[in-house]
């Protein structure tokens, strides 16, 4: 695989597709974000009126085509890059992200995006699965109250209205679905570096996380 790899793996909410969308801006790299991927599925699954939980309905994958590109998520050409982000779709992408059916089907195309050119990829199991031999492996990781403020900011920002208490308990549910489902569950990497962003500002990250990058170019 011909260029620079990493990897950025945390729970939801701890900033993997922010940070790593803008060390892919200051680097001239391309970002790839695998969260945005299962939820283009999930909504496509919605919007076909499948049942969720039958894992053999989604065989549509045959003939669709999602692809991620400058921050944008399409569907069959689609772009759908808000769509994703609806409560029914948060709802449902830790199921269908379970099935071993999508996965396997997401991990190839992954796998192929990152083939050639220097690559950021964030995800759950990007340094386990997708991207094994990675260049350099993140973990990112904050209190889960800290990652609640940030969703919930971002939710506010965007005009939808919800409780702290409720974002809360939506990342608690995602994480205890996200780190126990049996098809590649979240984990730290044997070689990952683990940074906790709790009371790291996103630059601060961001910096860190590059200033890694050229310790492991050199």
């Amino acid at each position: 695989m011909p260029g620079y790899k990493l990897a950025i793996d945390g729970p939801a909410g701890s900033g993997k597709s922010t940070i790593s969308s803008l060390i892919a801006k200051k680097l001239g790299w391309t970002h790839i974000d695998t969260g945005a991927m299962y939820r283009a599925v999930t909504l496509q699954a919605i919007e076909l009126g499948i049942n969720l939980n039958d894992e053999a309905s989604y065989r549509f994958l045959e003939t669709s085509k999602i692809h991620y590109d400058f921050d944008r998520i399409f569907i069959n050409d689609r772009d759908v890059t808000e769509g994703i982000r609806s409560e029914g779709v948060t709802n449902n992408v830790s199921l269908v992200s379970s099935f071993p059916y999508v996965r396997k089907k997401l991990v190839d195309l992954q796998k192929m995006a990152a083939e050639y050119g220097n690559i950021v990829m964030d995800g759950r199991d990007i340094g386990t699965v997708v991207l094994p031999h990675a260049d350099l492996k993140i973990f990112l990781t904050a209190n889960v109250e800290e990652r609640a403020k940030r969703r919930f900011k971002e939710l506010t920002k965007k005009g939808k209205e919800t409780h702290l208490s409720k974002v809360i308990e939506d990342i608690l549910n995602r994480d205890q679905k996200d780190s126990t489902r049996k098809e590649s569950p979240l984990r730290i990497a044997d070689d990952a570096i683990v940074l906790d962003t709790t009371y790291l500002t996103i630059d601060e990250v961001v910096n860190k996380i590059i200033e890694l990058t050229d310790k492991k170019e050199n």
